[in-house]
């Protein structure tokens, strides 16, 4: 029993040592983030070690809650209150352990006395290299899966990283990482080479979204916030539409899964060109039928823009024939509703495992008009944050989240409930920032 006590009382007495260190809060906010794409305990376990530490450090005089900070514990207080009227208590309750990030990570950071400018470089700059390495990870493994099945489809979207890890997911994070690397002043080569690696790896994982999203970031940061010259800019501008139109007009899977969605506009149940042989002919849903066509057939696909107009669909007709405006479903509540509705429009069953694909639609099918008001409110202030300070990174996160949150539910998930909470405290509790000045 003496060694156990004089074990603990070292850890402790380690823990306590460590939290005086300096750059520990970089580590500990990097290894958050570089752990996203490896399996979900290892992410709970450096959560909660950075609880621990930040909580073992705090002190009265230096907590200090802000506004923009106590917007997402009073999310995770609604989610809370919902299991009160949830219709499946269950999944409510077991959806309030996913999302007690919510509240811990904002108190967590509440603890720090002043955060500055350095501890997000280093932490974003740690993540930023970090996703270069699982970026030529993914592709020396597409090559090995290449060569042994002679299959292109390894190189490209889910295949390239897995279903289960998201490529859409992983786009985001990437997506990130490169920024960090495009805002350097002084690059150095291994910078230059990060930052074409995650170009060409955020094309490869095909997300539509994010595609157009980096782009038009781009070109804002080499309109208005670069400071390099008009030469250089005209060139870097140049390389980046040239692979991206490229990529549009020359890798097929990329190709194709543009394609679907602008032919999906003007065309009803169009050919799916990817049936197999063995397959029944399948139907591309347009956004028209989507929209309101009242019974569907089970051979009936919905390419991504159409399932999201689907949902959001459903959703219009939900709070027209339920009271849910105010209360919503519960926290994590909303699936059975889903189902009924696919069972409803004879959609094929396998929709109604889908959540709603919307992230602000989700929000107010679960927690009502409150809880959507309250994530419009996080995105604004944190928008308005990144622009008051003239931070490129911050306003490109902010700018992400508010698209990517239109197609998908990304806080139903840990990794993207960790990636959200974690930048946005992080970018929102720093009181010193070396400012970007826009060019005039």
């Amino acid at each position: 029993m003496n060694h156990i006590s004089d074990y603990l009382k070292k850890a402790f007495n380690k823990m306590t040592d460590l939290s005086k260190n300096k750059s520990l809060l970089a580590y500990l906010i990097a290894a958050m983030l570089i752990t996203l794409p490896l399996k979900h305990n290892i992410g709970s376990l450096t959560c909660i070690v950075f609880l621990l530490v930040s909580f073992l450090k705090a002190k009265k005089t230096d907590f200090s809650l802000s506004r923009v900070l106590l917007l997402p514990i009073l999310l995770y207080v609604l989610m809370l209150i919902s299991s009160i009227w949830s219709i499946e208590s269950k999944l409510t309750i077991k959806g309030l352990q996913k999302e007690i990030l919510f509240l811990v990570i904002p108190l967590a950071f509440s603890t720090f006395p002043k955060m500055n400018r350095n501890v997000v470089d280093k932490a974003i700059e740690w993540f930023s290299f970090t996703m270069v390495g699982f970026s030529i990870f993914y592709f020396l493994k597409a090559i090995v899966k290449f060569i042994n099945s002679g299959d292109k489809g390894v190189f490209f979207y889910h295949e390239l990283v897995s279903l289960e890890l998201n490529a859409i997911y992983m786009a985001v994070f990437g997506s990130l990482a490169m920024f960090f690397f495009l805002v350097k002043k002084e690059k150095s080569i291994i910078d230059k080479i990060g930052f074409w690696i995650l170009i060409v790896f955020i094309f490869l994982l095909s997300s539509k979204n994010i595609i157009i999203v980096d782009l038009m970031m781009i070109i804002v940061y080499y309109s208005f916030f670069s400071s390099v010259s008009r030469g250089t800019k005209k060139i870097m501008l140049l390389a980046v539409i040239i692979i991206s139109i490229s990529s549009v007009l020359f890798i097929k899977p990329v190709r194709d899964r543009f394609m679907i969605e602008f032919e999906t506009i003007f065309v009803d149940s169009s050919l799916n060109n990817a049936t197999e042989e063995n397959q029944g002919p399948i139907y591309n849903i347009s956004l028209k039928q989507a929209w309101s066509q009242d019974q569907f057939q089970q051979n009936d696909f919905f390419p991504g823009a159409a399932f999201r107009l689907f949902q959001i669909r459903i959703f219009k007709e939900m709070v027209q024939e339920e009271s849910i405006f105010f209360t919503g479903f519960g926290l994590d509540a909303a699936q059975y509703k889903i189902r009924e509705k696919i069972k409803q429009h004879n959609l094929h069953a396998s929709y109604g495992e889908l959540n709603f694909h919307n992230e602000y639609i989700q929000i107010f099918a679960e927690l009502g008009v409150v809880g959507f008001l309250i994530v419009l409110s996080m995105l604004f202030f944190t928008l308005k944050k990144g622009i008051i300070n003239k931070d490129f990174v911050h306003i490109a996160f902010a700018v992400t989240m508010i698209v990517l949150f239109l197609t998908e539910s990304f806080l139903s998930r840990q990794r993207g409930i960790i990636f959200f909470i974690v930048f946005y405290c992080m970018f929102n509790s720093v009181n010193y920032y070396n400012e970007q000045k826009i060019l005039k």
